[in-house]
């Protein structure tokens, strides 16, 4: 989190330093609807976000609508109080041209403004965003975009980045995740930007694990090429000699399962290393692991990287290009970072946490101080009053 945002957003002082009447968040609370605009809630990070942001609002009292363009299977749940709206048009309807199937989607999406009447629309992800910045033009309703991965993926060519910075300034706010975001946008929208930090899932509040750690390393994504497990599997090979009790688990799943697979056969590594999917328990299977492996190629802020570091796990982790593992880990202090694909130096890093007890304790005893800094409480305590910012200023 940005040096300015803390100073803005502390626990004592952000009423005043939002010009906010110490009563403005209750009272705006009962009398509010916010709707969540995602494609799905299919199982990830943006939409894990998403659901506990709304879960937390409605909590606090307000009327809280999941919108999704899409349903889909293995999704989260949401709590029954929150009502869910599926925006996308349905097969009968998709005829024609593909631009007359995108106005229709438009004017679906727009009627679902009109009905539901929200406050406030929070949108992420590329073309979302574009949809509720359009969609709510000429009504009552603020919509606020948020970019949670990395900018130059979100909007990969020129005409995208520039409808990004022709509509953004058009919305009640911005919200990214780190300072690198914003120097892929114009002053224009820089100016509107606020940097708003994920919080932790409460699942991985939990004292640090002290007692004797398992000979184990482990990473937990999903098994596409953006999270380069191969690079992960070869430095582990690399080091079986060195350290020969050692295993590698990851978990997650994807495209790759079989790709992954056929490579930890081809080394020879099939008794040490274990993919075993998704699992409902990931913090009761990794605290007690001696060190947690990140080897994305670019990222935002990784979920999974906070709750590592919040499990007190040592954390090696690669420098994405939005800033996201900076964002959370200081180098040789609560973890260690690395270049994204340098194989070497993933290897280096790994040698020098399993050869130093005492440096993977140090490093473990920093990376769970990050349970008090992104405690639940305390960050969307950070949202709510952002959006009581723009409600104040309307």
């Amino acid at each position: 989190m940005s040096e300015k945002l803390k100073s803005d957003l502390t626990d004592a002082n952000a009423k005043n330093a939002l010009n906010i009447p110490n009563n403005a968040i209750n009272n705006n609370s009962t009398a509010r609807k916010i709707a969540f605009y995602i494609g799905s809630l299919n199982k990830g990070g943006a939409e894990r976000v998403f659901v506990n942001l709304a879960e937390y609002f409605l909590s606090r009292g307000y009327k809280v609508v999941m919108v999704t363009q899409y349903q889909k299977e293995d999704e989260y749940i949401l709590d029954s109080n929150i009502k869910r709206v599926i925006s996308d048009i349905t097969p009968e309807e998709t005829t024609g041209s593909r631009m007359r199937n995108f106005y229709r989607r438009m004017k679906k999406l727009r009627n679902v403004w009109k009905l539901e009447q929200p406050d406030l629309v929070l949108s992420c992800v590329g073309k979302n965003n574009f949809m509720t910045v359009v969609t709510t033009m000429f009504t009552k309703t603020k919509p606020v975009v948020s970019v949670v991965g990395e900018a130059k993926e979100e909007y990969p060519n020129a005409l995208m980045k520039a409808l990004a910075n022709l509509l953004f300034p058009c919305a009640a706010g911005v919200i990214l995740q780190t300072e690198r975001s914003r120097e892929f946008f114009n002053k224009k929208v820089r100016k509107t930007t606020v940097i708003l930090p994920n919080s932790l899932n409460p699942l991985f509040i939990r004292p640090r694990f002290s007692g004797e750690r398992q000979k184990r390393l482990v990473s937990v994504g999903r098994l596409d090429a953006n999270k380069n497990h191969e690079m992960m599997v070869r430095a582990f090979a690399n080091l079986t000699d060195k350290y020969p009790e050692y295993t590698l688990t990851i978990y997650g799943e994807g495209e790759l399962r079989e790709h992954l697979l056929k490579l930890i056969e081809s080394l020879n590594l099939t008794e040490k290393v274990s993919l075993p999917g998704i699992i409902p328990n990931v913090a009761d299977n990794i605290e007690k692991a001696a060190l947690f492996l990140h080897t994305s190629y670019s990222e935002g802020v990784s979920n999974a990287i906070i709750e590592a570091l919040a499990l007190g796990l040592p954390v090696i982790a690669t420098d994405v290009p939005s800033g996201g593992t900076v964002e959370l880990i200081r180098h040789n202090e609560n973890g260690l970072i690395i270049p994204p694909g340098d194989q070497t130096a993933l290897e280096a890093a790994i040698d020098t946490v399993l050869s130093d007890n005492a440096l993977a304790e140090k490093l473990g005893n920093e990376a769970c101080k990050i349970q008090d800094k992104l405690a639940p409480e305390k960050v969307n305590a950070e949202w709510e009053r952002y959006f009581a910012k723009l409600w104040h200023n309307q």
